[in-house]
């Protein structure tokens, strides 16, 4: 019994999966909240992951994103695009390497203003060894990652 609910499980991950094209922003296949329910404004406000709350939460591309405060989802209502995390919150890493992955929201860099999600503390050691031009090839390779 036990091998025939691993089974239907690893079907339904396999079928329903992390968003994709439908929904660039990656939100998990249980949950609707983006980058894990994190303050994406706190990135760059206090440098930072911090907690959202359901208290102030807004929906941006099909998800929702969940702020520590009004300020920050005044703020990200304002200019949701500089906030929003790069490739939809996957992580920065494997865009690069023409692949979706789940972004950690403890993984996090800004770059040139802009938050970058990665999905270890390893990938994160070996992206920032060459941030710039992975980020270069993510920035290339993303847009079709969505398509497949």
């Amino acid at each position: 019994m036990k091998y025939i609910f691993a089974s239907a499980f690893l079907a339904f991950f396999m079928l329903v999966g992390p968003a994709q094209a439908a929904d660039p922003i990656y939100t998990g296949t249980f949950s609707n909240k983006a980058v894990g329910g994190y303050d994406t404004v706190a990135y760059h406000t206090v440098g930072e992951p911090v907690k959202g709350s359901k208290k102030f939460k807004t929906k941006y591309k099909g998800a929702d994103w969940l702020f520590s405060s009004q300020e920050n989802l005044d703020l990200f209502k304002a200019d949701p695009e500089k906030y929003a995390p790069q490739y939809g919150g996957y992580c920065a890493w494997a865009a690069a390497h023409d692949n979706l992955y789940k972004g950690d929201p403890k993984k996090w860099h800004i770059e040139e203003g802009k938050l970058y999600l990665n999905y270890s503390n390893k990938i994160q050691e070996q992206w920032l060894e060459r941030r710039v031009e992975l980020i270069a090839e993510a920035d290339e390779l993303f847009p079709d990652l969505l398509e497949e």
